[in-house]
């Protein structure tokens, strides 16, 4: 697919902002207790002046109505997000399980959406943050998925069936995914000039983002790099709960302890 640049949201950071934290691909869900410990955990305890959650929170979100219902797994993590978002900012941005968290979650909560993509200055530097899969652009499938399901109609149609209904598709979803890691497919990766292209548009010098589950730095060009957040899987051997911090005096990988 031929790279396009988007149109960036701009965000700058209040003055007094010195540690922001990032986080993306938790996948959060009932069948996951150790990780929605730890994070849980981080919420409560993270001295960040603010968190950037870049999609794939949960590992899926069947729409914001499931926080009503008594004792839902979606009211548990929300409540987490609320306490949390009463000492510090958080801002949220869609990724691709969770793109159904609608304007409801975001008030629930008290958290802040975020466009994909946006610039967030810091410092004197700007950073482009984002899910990452607008730029997986060999994955072209997902690419045509993607587009469909981002539309008002497809999203209208799907939230109009009953909830019971959209937990069931939800669990077929999972199984795929499943389904789909134990097959040992390789997953489609950032195409490099496109970032290249975000950034040098931008105005910026580094993309940060999730959706890979593939945590590193890379070097794109002469002072453009993209850095990559890890997923979460507190159960895993080695456990993986990575946040990135970001300080005056650069980027670091913060490992979150298990609970």
């Amino acid at each position: 697919m031929t790279p396009t640049v988007p149109r960036f949201e701009e965000l700058a950071a209040p003055s007094h902002w010195r540690t922001v934290d990032f986080i993306s691909d938790l996948h959060l869900q009932a069948s996951e207790p150790a990780t929605v410990a730890a994070f849980e955990h981080y919420l409560a305890t993270t001295k960040a002046d603010a968190l950037f959650i870049l999609g794939d929170l949960f590992e899926v979100w069947v729409g914001d109505d499931a926080i009503a219902e008594a004792g839902s797994f979606e009211a548990e993590a929300c409540a987490a997000l609320q306490a949390a978002a009463q000492r510090l900012p958080v801002f949220f941005m869609h990724g691709n399980r969770d793109f159904l968290a609608g304007p409801a979650f975001l008030r629930h909560c008290g958290i802040t959406g975020l466009q994909d993509p946006t610039v967030l200055g810091f410092g004197g530097r700007r950073f482009v943050l984002s899910h990452g899969d607008l730029l997986c652009l060999d994955d072209v499938d997902y690419q045509r998925f993607r587009l469909q399901a981002r539309s008002a109609e497809w999203q209208a149609q799907f939230l109009a069936r009953p909830l019971v209904q959209r937990r069931q598709q939800a669990r077929g979803i999972r199984q795929q995914s499943e389904a789909h890691k134990r097959s040992g497919a390789v997953y489609a990766d950032v195409d490099g000039p496109a970032a290249i292209a975000w950034l040098q548009a931008a105005g910026a010098s580094t993309l940060i983002h999730g959706h890979t589950h593939r945590p590193a730095e890379h070097a794109l060009a002469p002072g453009l790099a993209r850095v990559v957040l890890s997923d979460w899987d507190a159960a895993a051997q080695p456990p993986r709960a990575d946040v990135l911090r970001l300080t005056p005096q650069g980027l670091e990988r913060i490992a979150i302890a298990p609970m």
